[in-house]
């Protein structure tokens, strides 16, 4: 509609957001009236009309089996668009239209703004099924009329007041219709249904919705107005309201056809098992949360006892096992800290990496400088943690192997993703400037270890490579390439 507007019409950005929130609440007014809405707007020269949108019905058949939105229309070729355009009102003069031997009823609804007319709404009723309409459908028709009137007036949409359909309830899923006093006059079915679900045992129709609202369902805490004005459809309005084990979701709509307020509907729908679903889900997520944390706060307490042991031992081969045992313990404590905070089994590893790095670097305080380059990305659990304790278990050799005791030097570790969105794949270089390998050295056959944990987790869970190998100029380079999913 964007493109279109500005292309084709002169109105404004103001306009135009207008013609927005109109867009987001139509989908009312089409189910209501059982039609068909076309958006016309007049171009810049004012010689045709542009549709800039459309919407059909949830209620009845269709008028239109092809998409209008793009088609141009020359002035003079549809009198009702140029009545309801030049006049301002609403236009229904004229016998059914006949397409692919369809009847089909076609009215003419300006829509208005700040006293200028921006466009017409076409209506377009399917007339093939039109029978005698039962009390609902009258309700519909009469609630469509009044709608429609306050946009030829400029009172609807109301503005700040964006509705996000996909989440409001809809015309299908329960409506009331109430009087000026907040009397209900019609009650749907489904609505009935839904207050029957809070706990009405009598019928809707003659009671005072916001004091009856108000009586199933009273307000815990504070809130923004009290539940009787807002069931009472005085105000444009959405909110929740739960009692008796129940919940349904509430939309006041006033409506003002001539000004003067003669009533209001209310769109309705249950939502108890949604809210139940999405309890469900927020109290599982905190359980995997806290799963996370435990299990971060028993690893810490293992690396406690393993350092623990370590001070008293005498060996210093020994004491140094233990210590690399420590540090595997808490590679895999910091990918479990780092998913206790998430919503989802997924991390964003850059921080992990760079914690890894800060505690393998405590090997050789000031001598080596270690850092990163690249970005990990957001990985999977099951990603994250083989890949942590490879990343510690190669930093770690590297600080041990690659330096003289108080020799200075860098470690880089550089991450880069690449590959297609289906087969993404991570490639990670770690480069130190190190004494380099010694001769006859194969990283596929040979290692301590730290580079036998590497290879297992690499090939083995990764489903990755792994080899190490002379840096260009001096050092040791170490390369792994691991497949990863998408970021999403």
């Amino acid at each position: 509609m964007n493109d279109l507007v500005r292309q084709h019409t002169a109105l404004s950005e103001s306009d135009l957001e207008w013609l927005h929130l109109l867009v987001s609440e139509w989908q009312l007014l089409s189910d209501l009236s059982f039609a068909d809405l076309v958006l016309w707007v007049p171009t810049l020269d004012g010689t045709r009309y542009v549709s800039v949108a459309q919407m059909r019905p949830n209620t009845g058949p269709t008028s239109y089996q092809d998409d209008m939105v793009g088609h141009l229309v020359p002035r003079g070729r549809r009198p009702l668009l140029d009545a309801a355009l030049d006049e301002g009102r609403i236009v229904r003069e004229g016998d059914p239209e006949w397409r692919e031997e369809v009847p089909v009823r076609v009215e003419s609804i300006p829509v208005r703004r700040e006293g200028r007319v921006l466009g017409v709404i076409a209506r377009n009723t399917n007339l093939l099924t039109v029978r005698t309409p039962s009390r609902l459908e009258l309700t519909y028709l009469q609630s469509a009329s009044d709608l429609a009137q306050m946009i030829a007036a400029g009172s609807f949409p109301f503005p700040g007041q964006q509705v996000d359909m996909d989440a409001s309830p809809r015309a299908g899923d329960g409506l009331l219709r109430l009087d000026a006093d907040g009397i209900v006059q019609y009650a749907s079915p489904n609505a009935l249904s839904a207050y029957h679900r809070l706990g009405l045992a009598s019928d809707l129709v003659g009671q005072h919705l916001g004091q009856l609202t108000s009586d199933l369902a009273p307000a815990r805490g504070p809130v923004d107005e009290a539940i009787v004005k807002l069931a009472s459809g005085y105000a444009p309005r959405e909110a929740e309201v739960e009692g008796n084990g129940g919940v349904i979701q509430l939309r006041a709509i006033p409506l003002k056809p001539k000004g003067t307020r003669i009533g209001s509907l209310v769109l309705l729908r249950d939502v108890t098992e949604l809210r139940r679903r999405e309890r469900e889900l927020i109290t599982k997520d905190a359980t995997i949360r806290e799963i996370h944390h435990r299990v971060k706060n028993n690893l810490q307490t293992v690396a406690a006892l393993l350092r623990l042991q370590a001070r008293r031992m005498d060996s210093d081969q020994g004491r140094e096992a233990l210590n690399e045992a420590v540090r595997r313990v808490g590679s895999i404590a910091i990918v479990h800290e780092t998913l206790s905070q998430n919503l989802d089994e997924r991390v964003e590893f850059d921080e992990i990496a760079d914690r890894v790095l800060a505690m393998v670097a405590e090997i050789s305080p000031g001598k080596v400088n270690c850092r990163r380059t690249g970005r990990f990305g957001i990985l999977d659990a099951e990603v994250a943690t083989p890949l942590a304790m490879v990343l510690t278990e190669v930093l770690q050799n590297a600080l041990e192997h690659a330096f003289a005791p108080g020799e200075q030097g860098s470690v880089e570790v550089s991450a880069l993703r690449g590959g297609t969105r289906e087969e993404a794949r991570l490639l990670i270089t770690v480069r130190d400037d190190g004494r380099g390998l010694p001769e006859g050295f194969d990283a596929q056959r040979t290692g301590n270890l730290g580079l036998q944990i590497v290879r297992t987790l690499v090939e083995g869970e990764l489903g990755g490579s792994f080899d190490m190998v002379p840096a260009p100029d001096r050092g040791t380079k170490v390369v792994l390439d691991v497949p990863v999913g998408p970021e999403k």
